[in-house]
């Protein structure tokens, strides 16, 4: 896909139409269906919590890989709406005090330090559930039998990549392993189960949105499969790298607060294999996915200067 903007200005424009996309499936406070009125504040609270910053990565990927294949974005948009607000939700939820108890996200505080404990645990609900409410819709867009039977496979990948077998999964394990962790003279979690939790907790996501686009634009069945594992060592390279960032990442930049893991004493990539290690790692599974990438029948210079942007990234 050739284009004349910069890398730069397409991310911005790409960020802009994520996050139009977003705020047109968001309900709307100040806007509720009439007999809604009592739901405002959570509708609030989903809205402060969806439109807090952020790379807008997921949606991002849907909708680029959709158009690299010549796919409709009216298929696409519902899914970067639900996407954007499932991620979104395991934000909410993970800043929780029965979480990792964190008072800022992106810069400014968090989901439940605005709208109190509760309230959060009912955001996180909303979008969860409004995310599937949204992806549903894109069954009124489809205009071939074709199209439908995409729109199928595409939401069984959502909610499959989002559930026990894909993010909640890797989130119960790290979860279990931290409490594991906590006990008297616990020893560290294996490299085996850590990389469990980043492929589950982390890639998952960013597995749909890699796929979710081609599947849409009925792309080669090849291609998705490709795509499958370029989003896998992405995923793993992505979190590696952002357990390097809590090692020597500026809390400015990042817009949280940095060392958090080693205060807490958490098992992560670079606790158990070394900055360097990690690094190595980190570089090691980035050529991996390029040449994934540079295999596939469709080609887009941005999404594979995204790739290295990804794993590179100081924030």
């Amino acid at each position: 896909m050739k284009e004349n903007k910069t890398n730069s200005e397409i991310m911005e424009t790409l960020v802009k139409e994520c996050e139009a996309v977003l705020l047109r499936y968001l309900p709307d406070p100040d806007n509720m269906p009439q007999g809604e009125a009592p739901t405002a504040t959570i509708a609030s609270a989903m809205r402060y919590s969806a439109m807090a910053g952020g790379k807008r990565l997921r949606p991002l990927l849907i909708a680029r890989i959709c158009d690299m294949y010549g796919g409709r974005r009216e298929l696409a948009e519902p899914f970067m709406g639900a996407l954007e607000m499932i991620h979104t939700y395991s934000l909410v939820h993970d800043d929780l005090p029965a979480m990792d108890d964190d008072d800022y996200r992106r810069g400014r505080k968090t989901t439940h330090i605005v709208y109190g404990e509760g309230m959060a645990v009912l955001a996180g609900d909303a979008l969860l559930n409004y995310a599937y409410e949204t992806a549903a819709t894109a069954f009124d867009a489809a205009k071939t039998p074709e199209e439908t039977r995409s729109v199928v496979r595409a939401l069984r990948l959502l909610l499959r990549n989002a559930g026990i077998f894909g993010m909640v999964g890797g989130q119960c394990a790290d979860l279990e392993a931290e409490n594991r962790q906590a006990q008297a003279d616990a020893a560290p979690i294996s490299a085996e189960l850590l990389e469990y939790i980043h492929s589950h907790k982390t890639a998952c996501l960013i597995d749909s949105g890699f796929t979710i686009g081609a599947i849409l634009a009925g792309a080669p069945e090849e291609d998705i499969q490709r795509l499958h594992r370029i989003a896998y060592n992405i995923g793993i390279a992505f979190q590696i790298q952002d357990d390097i960032l809590d090692v020597i990442g500026d809390s400015k930049e990042l817009g949280k607060t940095v060392g958090s893991d080693a205060k807490d004493g958490k098992s992560t990539y670079v606790s158990i294999h070394g900055l360097d290690q990690a690094a190595n790692d980190v570089r090691r599974l980035t050529d991996s996915a390029l040449v994934e990438f540079d295999a596939l029948s469709a080609k887009d210079d941005f999404l594979r200067d995204l790739i290295i942007r990804l794993v590179s990234r100081r924030k």
